[in-house]
């Protein structure tokens, strides 16, 4: 993994505002566009760093002649988006943050970015506990930023939750962001492996979700320069088969969760089949399959034997 090199600092949005016409933005946008490029990204680079926004984007093909206020000048954005281009560097990295679910989480290197796909475990969580008793303790294992103890917390007000998390770079930046949202009264973070630092509520626990590290160790090299080069291993490399970090959540579930407990996993689109099987061999009911966005197997969910 190449270690990043320091994001220079940019004006703080507001601090210093850009007026131009929109015709100049566009020709801006196509002479940047014609070195290469996705589109897509650079318009996201003008949402999240430059304060416009997708819609007020479209609305200038239509009206060039509208005048347009950026957060940060067209320098600076170039700047950033000549350093992506050159480096792979993630573009949420260097604006240092992502949007996921109605959040902008502050992400910065050595911290895993927020798929959109996991946003789905949170609506998968909520969805399969109904109507199920209220949850009282829940659990989030391998936390990264933190994005899924935040939206657990803010769905679940009146539940206490724990965080864990094995990297210190991750863990920092997961209580930094549960600070931000007000929630580190209500969720505790926890610095270890999996179910080891939850040992004193072993039993209790009627919810546990993660997205764990899946990904074949011998497929990182293939996966794009953007991901393998600066996203942590550690959240991304799972072993041989992948399962490595599954193994070892499925084989403590049973122990870990409340009786009628539920536990809820993210996994690589081609692992259904095996996470089902380790889930069936721990002695976890119902096991099921979710699917992602593109309908495709992502997620897997158990119980616990029992009720509460």
């Amino acid at each position: 993994m190449v270690s990043p090199a320091p994001i220079p600092a940019l004006p703080v949005p507001g601090s210093e505002v850009l007026t131009l016409t929109g015709s100049e933005l566009l020709e801006w946008r196509r002479r940047l566009l014609a070195q290469g490029g996705a589109a897509a990204d650079l318009d996201w680079l003008l949402d999240l760093g430059g304060g416009l926004r997708w819609s007020q984007l479209q609305s200038l093909w239509c009206h060039p002649q509208a005048t347009i206020r950026l957060d940060r000048p067209l320098e600076a954005l170039e700047a950033l988006w000549r350093r992506h281009r050159r480096s792979h560097e993630p573009l949420q990295y260097l604006v240092g943050r992502c949007p996921w679910r109605d959040l902008e989480l502050p992400v910065a290197p050595g911290v895993l970015i927020p798929r959109q796909e996991t946003e789905l475990l949170v609506d998968l969580a909520l969805q399969l506990r109904r109507p199920a008793p209220p949850i009282s303790r829940w659990a989030d294992l391998g936390t990264g930023s933190g994005c899924l103890a935040i939206a657990l917390a803010r769905s679940l007000p009146t539940s206490r939750g724990f965080a864990v998390e094995a990297s210190a770079e991750a863990l920092a930046q997961a209580g930094a962001n549960l600070t931000r949202w007000d929630l580190e009264r209500r969720v505790t973070l926890l610095a270890g492996d999996w179910w080891q630092p939850l040992q004193p509520w072993w039993g209790q626990l009627d919810l546990v979700v993660s997205n764990p590290p899946y990904i074949p160790s011998a497929t990182l090299a293939g996966l794009e320069p953007v991901v393998r080069d600066h996203e942590p291993h550690l959240a991304l490399d799972g072993g041989p088969d992948g399962l490595t970090a599954l193994r070892s959540i499925v084989a403590g579930a049973l122990q870990a969760l409340a009786p009628g407990g539920l536990l809820l996993l993210e996994h690589h689109h081609d692992q259904s089949g095996a996470v089902a099987a380790l889930l069936r061999a721990a002695g976890l009911e119902r096991p099921g399959v979710h699917a992602d966005l593109e309908g495709r197997g992502r997620f897997a969910s158990a119980w616990r034997p029992g009720a509460r």
